[in-house]
């Protein structure tokens, strides 16, 4: 196993389904290690790093939920992807609330679940490391993103690989109005004219974290029949 192969961990236990997987994500070059129970997923992640988790929610023993928000306390940078049978709209965003980063439905296309992978997988590169770490301040907030970590009314949290791309691209195009196609093509890797509720509940996660009352926002604005924008003021 080459050391320089991006690193899988597949929580499923379909395994008819899990074999699948395994064999088109080696195929696509990258080095996958399959758990049919989340606590031995748990275990292994004590241990080891990866670039990326994807994780099916409903396991025998504790549900992906349970497991997800476990491996956030774990590692709180690392994307998470989350395989659902359940069409529920509360069910995606209870995925998204215990700390997942988007889903998919099953059953699902092969080639959009590989793009959404790639995707996932693609590294931050809209900010370059500085000698010294400045905060992006606005509010009260002041967010670190290289360190991902945010100081905010709730005190200081950790932020995920996915949160980070959002908010750089927001920080960066402050005060202009984001379609919502681009967003979800820049940080997810979405095809521009997918449809998905992940961007949306995304957003609400982040009004959580920032906003004095994340039902009247002010730093992160949705702008209707388009997209969103991010204002520093708050105007």
């Amino acid at each position: 196993m080459s050391d320089d192969k991006p690193r899988i961990m597949l929580v499923e236990d379909e395994m008819h389904l899990a074999r699948g997987i395994c064999f088109n994500l080696e195929q696509d070059g990258y080095a996958v290690s399959h758990f049919d129970k989340g606590e031995a997923a748990l275990e292994s992640l004590r241990v080891d790093r990866f670039n990326l988790i994807i994780l099916d929610v409903m396991l025998p023993g504790m549900d992906g939920f349970q497991i997800c928000k476990l491996m956030r306390g774990m590692d709180s940078r690392v994307p998470i992807l989350m395989l659902t049978a359940r069409s529920e709209d509360t069910d995606r965003v209870s995925g998204l609330e215990s700390g997942a980063d988007d889903y998919l439905t099953k059953p699902f296309n092969l080639a959009e679940f590989l793009l959404r992978v790639k995707g996932m997988l693609r590294r931050s590169s809209w900010y370059r490391p500085e000698p010294v770490e400045e905060g992006y301040k606005f509010g009260i907030n002041e967010v670190f993103l290289l360190s991902y970590r945010a100081k905010t009314a709730q005190g200081e949290i950790d932020l995920t690989e996915m949160e980070v791309r959002v908010l750089s691209l927001f920080f960066q195009r402050e005060t202009q109005v984001i379609p919502r196609g681009e967003l979800l093509e820049s940080v997810w890797g979405y095809s521009s004219d997918a449809e998905t509720r992940t961007l949306d509940n995304f957003v609400v996660r982040l009004r959580k974290y920032f906003e004095r009352d994340p039902s009247r926002p002010v730093y992160f604005q949705t702008v209707r029949s388009v997209g969103y924008r991010f204002s520093r003021t708050g105007s």
